[in-house]
């Protein structure tokens, strides 16, 4: 691996890979990595090629939160708005990229890792990792990554583990709707990529449609939520993706779409 604590790669597909790359440091969310986060994801953002987004890390850690030494060395209420702040608008990129955001887990996720596998759109993890919002263990609930914790799990499931610092299981976080699949440490990559091809078979334009629609009647009553379900459906189906997959059922064909 290179010395840089974060890493960016495209393939010829449009599938992106953020490698968080500071394996000493368990993959912190210093204020480094952060700006070199967001730089990766707004790379992402700004690429209408792209297809799907891959979090993955190395070393012993997927990430292991916020970095604690660099935060006690700035005791500074304006220092830390600014910083949560910061990891804030970077978990809400993610959150509004057009494409499907997959954590690719491999090891233990804890405070602020936890809360990125919860803000990812999908999460795989392999058998041997544990997922914790243990702040509370230092004196510091952990109000920011219980934003999307609760939005992953039910209310008390969520409460416990930020309440008790208590960690869980892999399998423990796939019952409890944490991540979508779990599999041997060999099987991760596989895994991951299974999830890839099944996205890239699918149109583009009709998955972004889907994902910003997704993720706003969520924040919205029921009867709101149906008027924007609706009005995003007929966007979709007057879309050239939409009559050529219905034309193509209607033929008994493979539709055809574009890369």
């Amino acid at each position: 691996m290179s010395d840089n604590i974060l890493l960016h790669d495209r393939d010829a597909r449009g599938v992106h890979t953020i490698t968080l790359n500071n394996p000493k440091a368990f993959n912190v969310l210093s204020e480094a990595m952060l700006a070199a986060f967001q730089t990766a994801v707004d790379g992402v953002a700004a690429d209408d090629g792209a297809r799907v987004l891959v979090i993955a890390a190395e070393g012993r850690a997927f990430c292991a939160g916020h970095d604690l030494k660099e935060m006690r060395a700035r005791p500074e209420l304006a220092y830390y708005q600014s910083l949560f702040a910061t990891c804030s608008k970077l978990m809400m990129g993610l959150r509004k990229l057009e494409v499907p955001v997959i954590a690719r887990v491999h090891a233990l996720a804890t405070a602020a890792g936890c809360q990125l596998v919860a803000q990812c759109d999908l999460a795989v993890a392999a058998e041997g990792a544990s997922f914790g919002v243990n702040g509370i263990d230092v004196g510091l609930f952990c109000a920011t990554p219980g934003v999307a914790l609760s939005r992953n799990m039910l209310p008390k499931q969520a409460m416990e583990m930020l309440l008790t610092g208590d960690f869980i299981s892999a399998t423990e976080a796939r019952a409890r709707g944490l991540v979508n699949r779990v599999v041997a440490p060999q099987a991760l990559d596989a895994e991951v990529g299974t999830l890839v091809t099944r996205i890239l078979g699918k149109p583009r334009e009709a998955v972004a449609m889907g994902k910003t629609l997704f993720y706003r009647q969520l924040e919205t009553g029921m009867e709101s939520a149906y008027q924007l379900a609706g009005q995003t459906m007929a966007c979709n189906m007057v879309h050239e993706v939409a009559q050529e997959g219905v034309q193509a059922f209607i033929d008994k064909r493979a539709p055809s779409w574009r890369p």
